[in-house]
């Protein structure tokens, strides 16, 4: 790769617009977190543009990568804020944070390879599917004009299935057939045509935008202290852990520079780590590193990590816009649900690709057992309670199959026909 691609951090004015973009392409899927979870969208903001630059400190400015609201938390949050609220909730948050680092002090001293015994793709695979498809009737619910749950009728289904197709359809055809910047922006195209779909059915209350006013400060929220969120959150962060490594190799092949080794990837997941505490300090999502603008940097060849920090002060800045928050909060139900159907399939389908990218034979009953317990515990809704404090869901998915990777014995590699 010739010398004019090589990112060399440079803090420059005529930047910030290149910078502005690079949220725009993140804008999307930034915000669709919290309203998909009940957490507030400026806050998700004002923490993605706090995490990329903590994220630009510890990796000394040398990664041009943005940091923001991790699609794989999306249905674990859901189900938190619904058992213990969203300050529980952001309790259990911060010890994904905890996971993160001590990955990263574990790779610091054993290496990478240390990740492949503990998370190998049979496990991180399932778990992954597991993230996608344990809420899928919530989509399915809301893209029916439903509440998540589906006890109550927010509109009536002919219409809610008009806005939630017109919204997948975009989402599909856009990330099918997009060009440039728009194929890089697919959800949230879908989110802008459901929108105004609804709002030409006259289904938009715009009172709350009316009435609030234009400069606010983020309605920051504290964590409270609650174990059973710990517990049920932390063997979440296996999945994202994983999307994180594969991020950083990503990006080190668009800019040709190796961050495996500099900054190192035990930095890179500390630099995570750190960001991801401090996004649940103030009541935000988890953060992960954004393929997305991996891909515009990719388009842009903006391969200056300065631009993120634009990237980041712009965030902050729109965090205290309080009409943005509240437009976004005027989003029909059904416009999300449309989405989510593809959202949490896609997920889903990365489970899936996982297992076959590592060409596992799901034939072989060792690999029969851990894949299949941890679908049908994660699906199926078990319960384990020790104690006062009781596992489930993605959590208790995540822990069993770390714990079926460790304690089963490996199968014998076939010996050929003489014996040998």
């Amino acid at each position: 790769m010739d010398s004019r691609s090589t990112p060399v951090y440079k803090f420059r004015f005529k930047d910030c617009f290149i910078g502005a973009q690079m949220l725009f392409v993140a804008f999307g899927a930034l915000v669709l977190v919290p309203l998909l979870t009940g957490l507030d969208s400026n806050v998700a903001l004002f923490a993605a543009g706090c995490a990329t630059l903590i994220f630009q400190i510890i990796t000394k400015g040398s990664v041009p990568i943005f940091l923001a609201s991790s699609f794989a938390f999306i249905a674990p949050i859901i189900s938190a804020v619904n058992a213990w609220g969203v300050p529980g909730t952001l309790c259990g948050l911060m010890s994904v944070g905890v996971v993160y680092a001590l990955l990263s002090m574990l790779i610091r001293i054993k290496g990478p390879a240390i990740i492949e015994r503990f998370l190998p793709p049979i496990v991180t695979g399932p778990v992954i599917m597991v993230i996608g498809l344990g809420l899928a009737p919530t989509a399915v619910f809301m893209a029916l004009g439903k509440t998540g749950d589906g006890s109550a009728v927010l509109m009536s289904q002919d219409k809610a299935l008009i806005i939630s197709m017109v919204s997948l359809a975009t989402t599909v055809l856009v990330s099918l057939f997009g060009r440039g910047i728009l194929k890089l922006i697919p959800i949230f195209s879908g989110i802008v045509v459901g929108y105004i779909v609804a709002a030409c059915m006259g289904l938009i209350d715009y009172t709350p935008v009316l009435t609030a006013p234009w400069f606010a400060v983020p309605a920051f929220t504290a964590p409270e202290w609650n174990w059973e969120a710990i517990v049920f959150l932390m063997p979440v962060a296996i999945a994202p852990a994983i999307e994180h490594v594969g991020d950083i190799l990503a990006i080190g092949c668009v800019t040709g520079r190796n961050y495996m080794k500099n900054p190192g990837i035990d930095k890179t997941l500390l630099g995570d780590a750190v960001a991801t505490v401090a996004a649940s300090v103030v009541g935000g999502p988890p953060c992960t590193t954004y393929s997305e603008v991996t891909g515009a940097v990719a388009l842009t060849r903006a391969f200056n990590p300065a631009i993120m920090t634009w990237a980041a002060f712009t965030s902050i800045i729109l965090a205290f816009v309080a009409k943005l928050g509240a437009a976004l909060n005027t989003i029909p139900s059904p416009v999300m649900g449309g989405i989510m159907v593809l959202l949490f399939g896609a997920i889903a389908v990365v489970g899936m690709g996982t297992l076959v990218r590592a060409g596992q034979d799901l034939m072989e009953p060792r690999n029969m057992v851990i894949v299949a317990v941890i679908l049908v515990f994660g699906i199926g809704g078990m319960v384990i309670e020790v104690g006062a404090v009781s596992v489930k869901g993605i959590g208790l998915a995540g822990i069993i199959g770390v714990v079926l990777n460790l304690v089963l014995p490996k199968t014998a590699p076939p010996q050929d026909a003489s014996g040998s």
